[in-house]
This record gives structure tokens, C-alpha cells and sequence, in this order.
């Protein structure tokens, strides 16, 4: 995704660094057992765990190959976590994007509930750019239109999805 959208971005963007932190972020998930956003809604302590796993899971990287490029990959990792970056930024709309466009491709059977108002819930993640903002919109509007036409009040559900965004 990030190869396919960075000519599109609305700031040139360091490429090379953008993919190393997703690449970077990935590895540690897999390392600390990535945990879904459906299981940290429905038991936020789960958060704590993951996120001390995630910082074992790095902290192991780092150790390992601190003769070559352990800190550059903990301190990727870590600009990726903060956000503080326009490429740490992207990394992670694109690490929230993926997942809502994975979903909107599974069977509709197997979506929950809860998942609905998931759907609605990544604005906070695009904001910062125009270009994220119009692929979280198309995104959203493929989840919409499968809720739809499995009868789902979509109506309702963003309702409850704003409400959950901003109380």
C-alpha cells in the first residue's frame, strides 16, 4: 500500500524510511503475538499486555543486532509508535487502513457486531492528509455498502461510532 499511495501523498515522503517502519512494526507484531483491535475494545487491559510485549518483542531485536542496525530499528520502531513524523504518520494510517480493507473483504458472516462501528472509526488516523482521507472514505464507503445489503442501519452504527469517537 505504501509503495502504491506515496506518489499520491500530499507531502513528498521518505520512502525508504516509511517502508523500514512498517516493515520494523510488522516484525515486532509477529514476535509479541499482534493482538487484534477487536480484542483490545472488548478488554482494554489486553492494551497493557500488548504493548509490553511489543516492547520485549523490540528490545530482543535491538539486543540482537546491536553490531549492525538494532538501534536504527528500535528507534523506527518507536518514531512509528509516536506518530511524530509525517512517515511515521502515513505508516500507521496505512497499518489501520489495511486492516479495515482486509475486513471489508471477509465474508460478512463473520464480521461481529461491534465491528460495524469499527468500520466508521479511522478518521482520527488519516486526518493529517488529504490523500488517506479520500482512501479511508473509499474504504469506509466498501464496509457501508456491505453492511447495507446485509440489512444492517448503517445510520445507527455511524451514530454510535461518533458518539464512541469523540465521548
Amino acid at each position: 500500500m505504501a509503495v502504491l499511495i506515496e506518489p499520491l501523498l500530499t507531502r513528498k515522503v521518505d520512502t525508504a524510511r516509511l517502508l523500514k517502519m512498517i516493515i520494523i512494526h510488522d516484525l515486532v507484531e509477529a514476535e509479541a503475538k499482534d493482538i487484534s483491535a477487536l480484542d483490545v475494545l472488548r478488554n482494554p487491559e489486553i492494551k497493557i499486555k500488548k504493548a509490553e510485549d511489543e516492547k520485549r518483542a523490540i528490545e530482543n531485536l535491538r539486543v540482537a543486532l546491536i553490531e549492525t542496525n538494532g538501534n536504527e530499528i528500535y528507534d523506527l520502531f518507536y518514531e512509528f509508535e509516536h506518530k511524530e513524523t509525517y512517515e511515521a504518520k502515513v505508516a500507521n494510517a496505512l497499518d489501520k487502513l489495511e486492516v479495515q480493507l482486509q475486513h471489508n473483504h471477509a465474508d460478512f458472516s463473520t464480521w461481529e457486531e461491534i465491528e460495524y462501528e469499527m468500520s466508521f472509526m479511522m478518521d482520527k488516523h488519516v486526518l493529517f492528509d488529504e490523500t488517506l482521507s479520500e482512501l479511508k472514505r473509499q474504504i469506509e464507503m466498501e464496509a457501508e455498502e456491505k453492511m447495507k445489503s446485509s440489512g444492517v442501519d448503517t445510520e445507527r452504527v455511524r451514530s454510535k461510532a461518533s458518539v464512541a469517537n469523540h465521548g
